[in-house]
């Protein structure tokens, strides 16, 4: 009798086919919600849809069927396998639709725009965004929908376990609803507490915004990508199209509401209470840097001219710096033109981020926290040679391994921005453009200065793809998706 071909393979080699097997199939299902919106507003597009429904689905099937039983337990090398593989799967996979439907991109645009989507990032290489068929305006939502919640159970309960870049300060230092890194006793409890939250925000934003002046449409579809930080619009002009108060400070709250710890918000549900919120070290110092940096380019731009009144300034300056630092990317009149140090500065809290736990991007704020203070340290034991002086975040120690774990992220954070800029200038990318795109893509933040500060349809496909790596590579944390690259990874 022929022996089957999975039969060959180890029983690790077949639970982790059966896995992203399964994941191939999953990340199909997600073409099914504009599927049939096209097919309700008789666009073009269903078919689209329908075949990248199709063919993703066939093929995860054949991959999971055959070892659908296979059972291994894995051990903690194989999650970071397991973690690169589902998004890097999940965005391959998500990249057809681009393909067979208007814009009708070629494959490196197509994985771009997803990969931009389910990583938050909010990058395009669309121009025209408003004359896109509207189930592909909400297929492109959805994407940030989608990545943002997977990002969230990535965050708080699966990278703690992998112990990478500090993200174990969750168990062991972070004070309420994050002790010994869930939220309820097992995972899958977790990920339901935070898909209610989740979701319940994306429900309250869209209400919101409609009551605001948003069509329904609009208000779903921005509502998603606003809680998710994704930054994903129907419109080139992205809030500028609307040019309303109202609506920048309706985006202005959620969009800071998406870069706080969701463990915060499920405590404050689960509680009916907003106390444990000014008891978190994070979130103060989240609070403090928006609206410190949010006056100093008010002042910038309004002395520089660029609006007339303060008030007028400090709106938009607070809008696009919110936006920015929790890596969402929504504009109002842009910033690339405003005066002074306003660019650049915007462009830098990318790095920060917004606070672990969140759906933005960046370095997080806790990671930044621990940095400034360990560097601080330094400085007093120069002076006091032998003292001993703790690093304490929320008036907890934290250990020394969390504490090295943090300076070793953020070496690689800013080696791997740097190797990766310096790609882009290889290939013929002027210096602001280069450092722009990639600071963009990498903290997960979206618009760029130079030739990337509106969409990345002039980049090459070269750079594409590095920018493509760089949303993935921030997204996952750096060391999750680099381990993979170490000889050490696959020895046994």
């Amino acid at each position: 009798m022929a022996l089957s071909p999975y039969s060959l393979l180890s029983e690790r080699s077949r639970t982790l086919l059966r896995i992203f097997g399964a994941i191939i199939g999953l990340s199909a299902t997600i073409s099914l919600p504009p599927l049939f919106l096209a097919w309700w507003w008789n666009e073009p597009s269903a078919t689209a849809f329908l075949e990248s429904f199709l063919v993703a689905g066939i093929a995860g099937f054949i991959l999971w069927f055959p070892v659908r039983n296979a059972q291994y337990e894995m051990r903690l090398r194989d999650g970071f396998l397991i973690v690169s593989g589902v998004w890097i799967i999940a965005i391959l996979v998500t990249a057809l639709p681009f393909m067979l439907t208007e814009p009708y991109l070629s494959y490196t645009d197509a994985v771009f725009e997803a990969a931009s989507g389910l990583t938050t990032t909010g990058a395009t290489v669309i121009v025209g965004i408003e004359h896109l068929p509207k189930s592909v305006l909400f297929y492109r939502a959805s994407l940030c929908y989608f990545g943002g919640m997977g990002i969230v159970i990535l965050a708080v309960a699966i990278l703690p376990m992998l112990r990478i870049g500090g993200m174990q300060l969750f168990r062991a230092e972070t004070t309420g609803p994050q002790k010994d890194s869930k939220l309820t006793p097992r995972i899958a409890d977790t990920a339901k507490a935070l898909w209610l939250v989740y979701t319940g925000l994306v429900l309250l934003c869209t209400l919101s915004f409609w009551v605001g002046g948003m069509t329904f449409f609009d208000s779903i579809t921005h509502a998603m990508s606003a809680v998710a930080t994704g930054g994903f619009g129907n419109y080139d002009a992205s809030f500028g199209y609307w040019n309303s108060p109202l609506l920048d400070s309706i985006a202005i709250l959620f969009m800071f509401l998406g870069g706080l710890n969701f463990g915060l918000h499920w405590y404050a549900w689960r509680r009916a209470t907003l106390g444990h919120y000014k008891a978190d070290a994070e979130f103060l110092s989240f609070f403090w840097i928006c609206v410190v940096i949010s006056v100093m380019v008010a002042l910038a731009v309004w002395l520089g001219g660029r609006f007339d009144s303060p008030v007028e300034a400090l709106r938009h300056a607070t809008f696009q710096v919110v936006s920015n630092i929790t890596t969402t990317g929504f504009v109002t009149t842009g910033f690339v033109d405003w005066p002074g140090l306003a660019p650049l500065a915007l462009m830098m809290v990318g790095f920060i981020g917004g606070c672990a736990g969140s759906t933005s991007g960046g370095m997080k704020v806790a990671r930044v926290q621990m940095v400034v203070r360990q560097g601080y340290r330094e400085l007093k034991q120069l002076v006091h040679p032998k003292g001993q002086f703790l690093v304490k975040v929320g008036g907890k120690r934290v250990s020394e391994s969390v504490v090295i774990s943090v300076a070793g992220f953020c070496t690689l954070y800013i080696l791997s921005f740097l190797v990766m800029t310096l790609a882009l200038t290889a290939d013929g990318v002027d210096i602001v453009t280069a450092f722009s795109a990639i600071a963009a893509c990498m903290n997960n933040m979206g618009p760029g200065l130079g030739a990337v500060a509106s969409h990345f349809r002039d980049m090459s496909d070269f750079a594409v793809w590095v920018c493509s790596f760089a949303m993935v590579l921030g997204r996952l944390e750096v060391f999750t998706l680099l381990v993979l690259l170490t000889p050490q990874f696959w020895r046994d």
